[in-house]
């Protein structure tokens, strides 16, 4: 870390997943006494574990986005969609979309997209550091991103998203379906083109979050595994503890890190936080028949591809629903129907038997995180609602959380992610 180093606080973590965890290293690198609580075990299963594992400064366009809207009009009547927006008579659930609509405009998208790239691009840097620091535990396979488009529809979108991309100075190729073809020597692509972002590349969930738990306990951080936090309390202006079932935990600093379940916390300060469960689904065939080399993404399927080692991944789908984890084997089975039309060397045979994995993405209304400080409360942060770039984006929530802590400037802007926005 730059800078002087601040006099150590007593810092406390609501949340395990991969932001919390993030936010726990920076700030025990900081010298602070960590305290991280979670309302699973260290081996419980976190949205982090089962998603694509990509780290994507390529994506810059937020999940509430002029294209979003139209796909999730036509999901009504279709429960395959890759983005499910069912009817739902629910006041919250209602007052999200309505804000998701206000947020989902043309001028919005221009304006988040360079905020986005600049924390994407410090989370790669990020993941380069921890990389350095665990070249096992952290594998970086910098093999760059393929967009790889079956249509001359999906080839259009995508070719708008580059030339947004190439305006903000990323790294952007423009590959016909040869050149795409020559990348993946192996594999039979059924595409019309590609775009590729070298600059993205790919790890292993499960080793990361498993590599960051142990570097938290080697580095003294207090653990707090299978604690559910009940609620906050407060003393004036400040939080002084959370309580749990095992009784109060105090703290100098305290950051609200825990998915889906952030919202409810919040509203013990009065801080609204909209949040929208954005479930998604994965299932990752261990011995696949062919394996790509880089990651992918099959556009108009909305299907991430991810080799993992010598197992390959497939994860897609964004459903907003509540804290429901069940599959709908429709899903499922519309993302299996979908990958042999881009790798035609797959076929159902290869799924059968496979066990879906679903996990809650928390989605704000205007698809950017929430981080930062709250003027609810003199000593509360907030690291969440990141949707489905919580993996990539970790990193930077982290160092971004420990420079506030710290009186640091962070090194990018924060305006567009402030927790209070919607208060």
């Amino acid at each position: 870390m730059n800078g002087r180093l601040p006099a150590p606080r007593q810092v406390v973590v609501i949340g395990g997943g991969i932001a919390g965890l993030a936010t726990a290293w920076y700030a025990a690198q900081d010298g602070h006494r960590v305290t991280l609580i979670d309302r699973g075990g260290p081996e419980g299963d976190r949205c982090s574990l089962g998603n694509a594992g990509m780290i994507v400064p390529s994506h810059i366009v937020p999940l509430a986005s002029p294209g979003s809207v139209k796909t999730g009009l036509l999901s009504l009547a279709n429960p395959r969609s890759p983005l499910r927006v069912p009817a739902r008579f629910d006041p919250e659930y209602l007052r999200w979309c309505w804000q998701f609509l206000r947020a989902a405009t043309a001028s919005r998208v221009a304006l988040a997209a360079p905020a986005l790239r600049d924390l994407a691009l410090l989370s790669r840097r990020g993941y380069e550091a921890l990389t350095l620091l665990w070249p096992q535990g952290v594998p970086l396979a910098e093999h760059g991103l393929l967009m790889l488009a079956r249509t001359a529809h999906g080839l259009r979108e995508e070719l708008d998203a580059a030339k947004l991309a190439q305006r903000l100075g990323l790294a952007v190729e423009i590959l016909d379906r040869d050149a795409a073809a020559a990348l993946e020597p192996h594999l039979d692509l059924t595409i019309v083109g590609a775009v590729r972002y070298p600059l993205d590349a790919h790890s292993v969930p499960q080793r990361v979050v498993a590599t960051l738990i142990a570097g938290l306990a080697e580095a003294g951080v207090e653990l707090h595994w299978n604690t559910e936090v009940t609620g906050l309390r407060r003393s004036g202006s400040r939080v002084a503890a959370v309580a749990t079932a095992a009784g109060e935990i105090g703290g100098e600093e305290f950051v609200i890190a825990g998915g889906m379940w952030s919202a409810a916390l919040a509203r013990d300060i009065d801080l609204p936080l909209p949040l929208l469960s954005g479930k998604g689904y994965s299932f990752t065939l261990a011995a696949p028949r062919v394996l790509p080399h880089a990651g992918a993404i099959l556009t108009e399927a909305r299907i991430a591809v991810t080799p993992m080692g010598k197992a390959l991944r497939f994860a897609g789908t964004m459903e907003l629903c509540g804290l429901d984890r069940s599959i709908d084997q429709r899903r499922v089975a519309a993302m299996i129907d979908a990958i042999p039309r881009y790798y035609p060397q797959f076929g159902p045979a290869d799924f059968a038997g496979i066990t879906p994995w679903a996990g809650l993405r928390p989605c704000s209304p205007d698809g950017l995180p929430y981080i930062g400080r709250t003027r609810r409360a003199d000593n509360l942060l907030v690291a969440t609602g990141h949707a489905m770039m919580g993996f990539s984006l970790a990193p930077a929530t982290g160092r971004v959380i420990s420079d506030l802590i710290a009186g640091r400037e962070p090194p990018v802007p924060i305006n567009l992610y402030s927790p209070d926005r919607y208060g």
